[in-house]
């Protein structure tokens, strides 16, 4: 199947269309750009590369994709985005590609990013997150597999959210977000273990208890980080999420959120 091309769409040369995508009305579509098969763009969206994005993936209205970086050390070097597949970018969102050259932006797949979210240079975003209206990413930083960011929430340059975390609306985020948990405030304060998220992902309860344990241990001691690790790794139960929480929050540059 060949891609729908409104004619008043742009579409540089060098661009690669896949097979079955729909460009709508107003779209300028730049040099360097890979879109894959099954996309849609509505309207009025400008995608810049070097980018390449995968297939199935949904962009609204005025979406800004794989611009260059706002990084003031940025020279115009190459730099890059990528996308992976069925991602829905909402109305006004932008993302912008790497600074360092060859350095890049990466999404996962299955993302929903609402209108006006922002994700700058240099981010690693995992797979089926959820941005909601306005969360903002500074440069450098990672976002897990299923985070949940609410609505007007900023992250500061170089945190890291761990899988399964969620941010409350209006958050600010100074630090590293460990996995499984929650975070809310101004500057937010971690308020307890993502409970519903976990069960809403099929995790057992064995599962809810040993990362309820890692919670009261890191959070309700007061142990240093350190102090922490080496009581749950010696307390909690060995498993796959418990490894998760202490790999994250032992391996965390900016400290993580207390």
């Amino acid at each position: 199947m060949s891609a729908t091309i409104h004619p008043t769409a742009i579409i540089h040369p060098s661009a690669e269309i896949g097979a079955g995508c729909e460009v709508g009305p107003y779209c300028v579509i730049g040099a360097g750009v890979v879109l894959g098969e099954g996309c849609w763009v509505q309207s009025h969206v400008v995608i810049e590369g070097p980018s390449r994005i995968g297939n199935g993936n949904r962009f609204f209205s005025f979406g800004s994709i794989g611009q260059r970086t706002q990084d003031i050390k940025y020279a115009g070097e190459p730099t890059h985005l990528e996308v992976g597949d069925g991602n829905t970018f909402r109305e006004f969102v932008t993302v912008n590609r790497g600074t360092a050259p060859g350095s890049k932006t990466v999404i996962g797949s299955r993302g929903n990013f609402l209108a006006y979210c922002h994700i700058a240079h240099d981010c690693i975003v995992g797979n089926d997150v959820i941005f909601s209206n306005n969360g903002t990413l500074a440069g450098h930083v990672e976002v897990g597999d299923h985070v949940v960011i609410g609505g007007l929430t900023a992250v500061h340059q170089f945190c890291r959210l761990g899988a399964h975390a969620m941010t409350g609306g209006c958050s600010k985020i100074v630090q590293d977000v460990p996995p499984y948990l929650i975070a809310d405030g101004n500057p937010a304060e971690v308020r307890g273990m993502n409970k519903v998220g976990l069960e809403r992902h099929g995790f057992s309860a064995e599962d809810l208890r040993a990362v309820k344990e890692c919670y009261r241990i890191l959070y309700r001691k007061n142990l240093n980080v350190a102090q922490a690790v080496e009581q749950i790794r010696s307390s909690v139960e060995d498993s796959p999420v418990v490894e998760t929480f202490v790999s994250f929050v032992s391996k965390s540059p900016r400290g993580i959120i207390k």
